[in-house]
């Protein structure tokens, strides 16, 4: 039987597994055989409406997060203006100190430059591509993090261990790439609007962030140059 909602068994099995129940003990309480219950969070079959009400009320979570339908678990949708910013604190000293606070300023300080120029092109293709590329690229180190303490929970992410590990995130990063290549590339051709990027430009649009961005890309250019080199010098001994 081909599930339609694949989000379902997972969430659903993991629901059980935070309560901290076996699967007998949760098919109890929710009036089914374990069997049953076993079907639903392997996703071998799908459950009716009935229990689905009653796996709410016994997790303590709305229909739409069982259902994949929005993260937040009692069910309300999280505007842009809702979600929390953590470069608005003042003060704020990650744990891990200077390092983690620097490197964060940096990062959150780019993407901030990044974005407001793609907003200036007005593609929102251009955008949407951008963003799903770093937020792969941020899922990939969370992720990395979590897989490394052996008592986190693997079945917390949808994304097959073995999948991750052949990399399919790299791929959907790869893929984010070439969308936005296309994306500008098609702006280009509709004439659209681009931003000024010359030095004195984003000085004065970006007074407080452009120094972080002209920071990243030193480092980064530091990094691909020494690989760079590190290549020619091994085929120079060959």
């Amino acid at each position: 039987m081909k599930i339609e909602n694949p989000e379902f068994p997972r969430t659903l099995s993991l629901l059980r597994q935070e309560k901290g129940v076996s699967q007998r003990t949760a098919a109890e309480a929710l009036g089914i055989s374990q069997a049953l219950l076993s079907h639903y969070e392997n996703g071998a079959r799908e459950p009716g409406l009935v229990f689905v009400v009653k796996a709410c009320d016994y997790y303590n979570v709305s229909a739409d997060f069982l259902l994949g339908r929005t993260l937040t678990r009692d069910g309300t949708t999280i505007t842009p203006d809702e979600l929390y910013d953590l470069s608005d604190e003042k003060n704020n000293s990650l744990k891990g100190g200077v390092l983690a606070l620097l490197s964060k300023k940096l990062l959150v300080n780019s993407i901030g430059v990044l974005f407001g120029l793609l907003g200036k092109t007005g593609s929102r293709e251009a955008i949407q591509a951008a963003s799903g590329y770093l937020s792969t690229a941020v899922y990939i180190m969370y992720r990395r993090l979590y897989d490394a303490n052996p008592d986190n929970n693997p079945d917390f992410f949808s994304v097959p261990p073995r999948h991750f590990q052949a990399g399919l995130a790299e791929a959907d990063m790869r893929c984010c790439e070439a969308e936005l290549s296309d994306a500008l590339a098609a702006h280009s051709k509709a004439k659209g609007p681009w931003p000024e990027m010359t030095n004195d430009a984003l000085a004065r649009d970006y007074p407080v962030l452009y120094q972080s961005i002209l920071q990243v890309v030193h480092n980064t250019g530091e990094r691909v140059t020494a690989l760079s080199a590190g290549r020619k010098a091994k085929q120079e001994k060959k």
